[in-house]
């Protein structure tokens, strides 16, 4: 039995060129980790690809949950944070299935938590400069200032707002009303990381290189960044008028 007290959330969604190598890569490593995929209703048969790996190697470490349809980025990490949440994971990652997060980054996110005493680690891309591989520039610019955007508005601190790559103690989990996070695509991940800020979590951002898809199709679109774009103002809004949930003892 491979015991772990982490667990890495990938939400899928046609991810049938990476799958398979995403969660080798994962379990190659020294660290044992778990690994909770949630899809999305793939017509691709990444599901497929999952529970034959789940039923011929790694039973007791890799989990599949599946949805019905595309429901949103936010929404299926909800559901993965909600199902490591009734079990003993101490430690809850989000990870994209495309190798734009490098699996070798996790135990330096990891680390951060367990053993320097953050509540959240994020894998950022702008804290030490852009590091960001074959992305076409405007998108390099629009995610790079989409960041220095929110923390204009905000005050918010983080470099790298929009980033997807994290690691969480359960704690933090606990704490967020999960339930009222509104936001689905980007927004969702800046709203995670603001709450957890003004619940007065700590949080580090650790350096990573961010590369682009080199396999399947990109899941961007205009209205994420629309989304975040205007969402943004509402976190403002709640930063001044919201009751955040007591930091825990």
């Amino acid at each position: 039995m491979n015991q772990s007290d982490s667990i890495v959330i990938i939400p899928t969604y046609n991810e049938k060129e990476n799958i398979e190598k995403i969660i080798r890569a994962v379990f190659a490593l020294e660290k044992c980790f778990h690994i909770l995929i949630i899809d999305d209703g793939s017509p691709d048969g990444t599901a497929a690809i999952v529970h034959h790996l789940m039923d011929t190697e790694f039973a007791d470490r890799l989990f599949i949950v599946e949805r019905s349809g595309k429901l949103g980025l936010g929404t299926a990490y909800i559901t993965g944070f909600k199902w490591a949440l009734e079990r003993a994971y101490e430690y809850v990652f989000e990870m994209d299935a495309d190798f734009s997060h490098d699996p070798n980054d996790l135990p330096r996110l990891y680390a951060a938590c367990a053993d320097e005493g953050y509540d959240v680690a994020i894998g950022s891309r702008y804290v030490s400069g852009v590091n960001v591989v074959n992305w076409p520039i405007g998108r390099v610019l629009m995610s790079y200032f989409a960041s220095k955007y929110v923390r204009i508005v905000t005050g918010f601190s983080v470099h790298d707002t929009t980033a997807g790559f994290k690691c969480y103690k359960r704690r933090v989990l606990q704490t967020i009303e999960l339930d009222k996070i509104r936001f689905k695509g980007y927004g969702f991940q800046i709203e995670m990381k603001f709450t957890a800020y003004k619940i007065g979590f700590k949080i580090k951002e650790v350096p990573v290189i961010f590369v682009n898809r080199r396999e399947g199709t990109s899941k961007m679109s205009g209205g994420i960044f629309g989304e975040a774009f205007f969402g943004v103002m509402r976190l403002r809004w709640d930063g001044w008028t919201r009751k955040y949930p007591k930091m825990p003892q």
